[in-house]
């Protein structure tokens, strides 16, 4: 898949800066969580960090806010396990920046690397937080070659950097080799990446079709254009020393246009956002990894599906839809993880929706970000039926352009966990 430049948000925020009000009810005594809010309108990107009230699901943005992203483009960013660090993909620089997470939920720029292809687009940490996954667009061309680009596509590369076991920051800005390389190949445009939360399997999907927006983005209809080939999820194995291996029958199909992609928390079925054909595409995890659909093995969205993420107790699921301006709410089927609509299945949230994140501190509150309005939207959870309430102050003004979210528990407020079991389904 391929975006016209402002488009391609959408892609890496499937895969993933605001104004505060200023609510008293949001102090950092009252915090928790932190949310941070990638933006890319001008030409060095941003991050906007926020307090989110434990009470309302209200944001304010703390001072000294927004942070410089260390790159040009931020589109995608993810949060160690321990708390203690984030990871920014600044898509046009190619590079990835570690920022140390302060108490006061203040970043700090550690380190910065490099991949080794182009235009990185999505970004996965494993439950360990001992490895960090980046998917380039565009992975390294054969010596001799021109550089794969817009004119010149070719396939993508999943990137792995190895990060200290104990920090969680980079130890090292050299990759993980795959032989003579630097880089696992993918297929034609990468998008998300999902890492198994049992850590032996990761999966990128390959949208494998062009897809083009108005340029700049503003009346929220993407276009698909005719495809160029048959959606694709590629699935590696892990290795103890972390060298992948591409799983039996990867690449999996995938629909037309898959974008966004989540594995549950139980590291037993896999969901794929596909973008052609407002769907969610199902699968269940089998041993060794390998996807299996499931049956009817689809289940509808509104227009234009991006973003994708199961809530961490393992019971319902969330969708952003770009053209819709929406959030799809579904809940899973504990035996076989086929969705169903909720209750309450849609929430609108403002043009241009693209990451989803749920607070991990309680499980309560849940963020989008909202591309085309510059906003950030906010509802609350009902942890009993999955539904969606609107936090009355939302949508939140943002700094132009804002492409993912991604929210941090804060102090001594613990996760939400499932048991994780350690292998596929037999």
């Amino acid at each position: 898949m391929k975006f016209s430049k402002p488009g391609q948000i959408l892609l890496a925020t499937a895969v993933s800066a605001i104004v505060g009000l200023g609510l008293t009810s949001c102090g950092q005594s009252n915090t928790i969580d932190f949310l941070y809010v990638t933006a890319n309108k001008n030409t060095t990107g941003q991050i906007s960090v926020y307090w989110v009230d434990q009470e309302s699901g209200a944001i304010s943005q703390i001072p000294d806010s927004p942070y410089p992203s260390g790159g040009e483009n931020p589109v995608a960013e993810v949060a160690t396990p321990n708390g203690k660090n984030l990871f920014v993909v600044n898509r046009d620089d190619n590079t990835i920046v570690d920022f140390a997470i302060g108490t006061d939920a203040k970043l700090y720029p550690q380190k910065t690397c490099n991949t080794p292809g182009t235009e990185p687009v999505s970004i996965a940490v494993n439950t360990a937080g001992t490895q960090l996954y980046v998917v380039d667009t565009y992975a390294p061309a054969p010596s001799g070659q021109a550089a794969y680009s817009e004119t010149n596509p070719g396939p993508g590369a999943l990137v792995e950097f190895p990060l200290d076991s104990s920090s969680q920051q980079f130890s090292s800005c050299t990759p993980v080799a795959n032989g003579s390389q630097s880089y696992w190949p993918l297929g034609n445009y990468p998008g998300g990446v999902a890492v198994a939360a049992n850590d032996s399997y990761v999966y990128v999907v390959n949208t494998g079709s062009i897809v083009t927006t108005t340029t700049p983005p503003t009346a929220g209809v993407p276009v698909v254009a005719p495809t160029s080939g048959a959606g694709t999820i590629s699935g590696f194995s892990i290795g103890s020393n972390g060298a992948l291996t591409a799983l039996s029958g990867s690449p999996f199909e995938a629909g037309t246009a898959p974008l966004g992609i989540a594995v549950d928390p139980t590291s037993r079925f896999l969901y794929a956002t596909d973008a052609a054909q407002n769907q969610i595409i199902e699968y269940s995890i089998q041993n060794g990894g390998i996807l299996v659909p499931l049956n009817p093995g689809t289940t509808a969205t509104e227009t234009f599906p991006v973003g994708i993420t199961v809530d961490p107790r393992d019971l319902f699921v969330y969708v952003t839809n770009y053209t819709s301006g929406s959030i799809s709410s579904y809940n899973i089927n504990q035996g076989n993880g086929a969705l169903s609509s909720n209750a309450t299945p849609t929430l609108p949230t403002g043009p241009g929706s693209t990451c989803v994140t749920i607070e991990p501190a309680l499980d309560r509150f849940v963020f989008t970000s909202n591309f085309l309005q510059n906003e950030v939207s906010s509802a609350e959870l009902n942890t009993n039926t999955g539904s969606l309430t609107t936090d009355q102050n939302s949508p939140y003004p943002s700094a132009a352009q804002p492409t993912c979210v991604v929210a941090v528990p804060h102090g001594n407020h613990s996760q939400q966990t499932v048991t994780v079991i350690p292998t596929g389904n037999s």
